[in-house]
Parts: structure tokens; C-alpha cells; sequence
């Protein structure tokens, strides 16, 4: 058996460079040929496939993600199967280890598969939400006016954010840029998990709690959300800005410098047509996924239950 390292590492600087070198790109987006794991083969790492169909005739010892695609498992799969807008083909020699998630498609699994986590489909989530959408959809060209105008204003507030952010938490900002740095590929994956767990969470309680606990929640997760999201973002501006200066130009400059210089990449990348949507939908995954990681710069756990007496009890004087 060869070993085939089908690692997709998503990171934004890296889409920089495609944008830069694919000026076809939308003419393109439809004829991507699908991302395959070849019979015999092994992916040790994340196996992420963007626009694209995505095939797992070998092994994938990690998860394997497919946004705005479908994915077919014909082998075994040693973490979760999601699906953000497409199916999840299951053929009879699937395994799958974790869960097999899927937002607006469907779970197609024949006799024979195995799935040893959950299995969830909502087949009518919009896609909008599956692939955080940026920029206005307002049926105009990429091109209109409008459209271009609203970009820009929506850089002007991102570099408004970005100075705040750097003023008032630039320690932790940099600690979750380095996460970024680290790992993007992880934080892709943890970002994507992240917000699927959100979107279950408000779906299933919405569904049968929409009135008394839904809609709040859902305005709670929707904060939240946003919140990942714009903390995450700048992070990545950053990283973007440091990896550009510091490691391509070899030259040194202060820690706000990098982030402003990374939005300034991303933005022109923002202005091109599909390429500038895929590639701030990654970021956008890869900053949430940092930020959960390190807890907004803080690298605390979540959810610390050890107490002063070490038997989950509050100690006693």
C-alpha cells in the first residue's frame, strides 16, 4: 500500500496565491474536478474539499469535510464525515468511525455501510448559511457598483474592528493569530465542527422549542456566532500579514502592521469574483476554529470544573 498525504491545508494566504496566478478562476468554478483519495491510498491528515465533489476510495485516518459538494465514502474513515451543502454517499465497504453530519443534503447510505457515531441530515438548511456567504446577494454582478461600494464599506469597518481589537486585547489577539500560524488546517476543521454544532443547536430547538427557547437561542448563537467570527477574522489578518512580511519578505514591522497589512491582501482578494468569497469563507472557518481553540486568546479551557477540594465540590473552611 503507497501512502498518499491528501493534506488540503486551507489557508487563506494560500488561496492568495491562487487568486494571484488564477485570473479563469469563475469561469472555472463549476468544472472542478473532484478531489479524490485513490483505492490503496491513505490520508493521514484532513482530507477538506471547497466547491468540489470529493471521493474516499482509500483510507482517511482524520475527518474528511466537503462545503458547497458532495462527498462518497467507498473506504474507511477514521474520524467524522461532514457535508455543507451536498450529499454523503455511503457505499457498502464505508466505514466510518465518528459521525456523519450533513447541512442541506442528504444521507445516502447502501446496505453494507457502517456508521459507528450519529448520523444527521437537514436537507433544507440554505446554503448561504452552510458556506457563510460574504459580501451582499442582492442578485447584481460581482462587478456592479453597488456590490463593489458595499465591499468597500464593509473593509472600512473591518479595519475600524481591527484597531479597536489591537488597542484593547492585542495580547490574546496575537495568541490566537498564533494558533492560526500553528495549524490551519486543524483550526479549518474545528471551525467547521463549531458551527455545525451551533446550527444543530438552534435547528433542534427550534424545532421543538421554537417559541420558548428557540428563538432566543437562536438569537444567542447567532451572537455568538458573530462574535468567533469578527475575533477569528482579525486573527487571521494578522497571520496573513505576518506570514506575508516576516517570512516571504523577511522584513520586520509592529504587530498592528501585519494585521492591517493582512486585511489589505485579503480585501483585493475579497473584490475578485468567487475566488474572494471561497477564500474569506476559509478564513472565516479557520479564525472561528482558532478562537475555540484558544479561547479568544486566552488558552483556558472552556468549561473548568476542578475545584479547591479536587471532588467536584466547593471546599470547605
Amino acid at each position: 500500500m503507497r501512502t498518499c498525504r491528501h493534506r488540503v491545508e486551507i489557508v487563506s494566504w494560500g488561496l492568495a496565491a491562487v487568486a494571484c496566478l488564477s485570473a479563469t478562476a469563475p469561469s472555472l468554478a463549476q468544472d472542478l474536478p473532484a478531489i479524490v483519495v485513490e483505492k490503496g491510498s491513505v490520508a493521514r491528515q484532513e482530507v477538506v474539499a471547497l466547491g468540489r465533489d470529493l471521493v474516499v476510495a482509500g483510507e482517511a485516518m482524520s475527518d474528511v469535510v466537503s462545503i458547497s459538494g458532495s462527498t462518497r465514502v467507498e473506504g474507511p474513515v477514521g474520524g467524522d464525515v461532514i457535508v455543507l451543502g451536498g450529499d454523503a454517499l455511503l457505499s457498502e465497504t464505508a466505514r466510518i468511525d465518528g459521525d456523519v453530519f450533513v447541512l442541506g443534503g442528504r444521507v445516502e447510505a447502501e446496505p453494507g455501510a457502517q456508521i459507528e457515531g450519529r448520523s444527521v441530515s437537514y436537507p433544507t438548511v440554505s446554503s448561504a448559511w452552510l458556506t457563510l456567504m460574504e459580501g451582499p446577494s442582492l442578485g447584481l454582478s460581482a462587478g456592479s457598483p453597488l456590490v463593489l461600494g458595499a465591499k468597500l464599506a464593509l473593509m472600512a469597518a473591518w479595519l475600524a474592528l481591527t484597531l479597536l481589537l489591537f488597542a484593547t486585547s492585542g495580547r490574546q489577539l496575537l495568541e490566537t493569530s498564533e494558533s492560526v500560524q500553528a495549524n490551519p488546517g486543524r483550526n479549518f476543521v474545528t471551525g467547521v465542527a463549531g458551527v455545525l454544532a451551533m446550527l444543530l443547536t438552534a435547528l433542534f430547538f427550534s424545532a421543538f422549542a421554537a417559541a420558548i427557547v428557540g428563538i432566543p437561542l437562536l438569537i444567542l448563537v447567532v451572537l455568538l456566532a458573530l462574535m468567533l467570527k469578527l475575533w477569528g477574522m482579525v486573527s487571521v489578518f494578522h497571520a496573513t500579514g505576518y506570514w506575508l512580511v516576516a517570512r516571504v519578505f523577511r522584513k520586520r514591522a509592529l504587530p498592528l502592521n501585519y494585521a492591517l497589512f493582512g486585511l489589505l491582501v485579503l480585501g483585493a482578494i475579497k473584490l475578485v469574483p468567487w475566488v474572494g468569497t471561497w477564500t474569506w469563507t476559509v478564513a472565516t472557518f479557520i479564525g472561528v476554529g482558532s478562537t475555540l481553540t484558544t479561547k479568544f486568546g486566552r488558552r483556558e479551557p472552556w468549561f473548568d470544573l476542578e475545584v479547591p477540594d479536587g471532588r467536584g465540590f466547593p471546599a470547605r473552611s
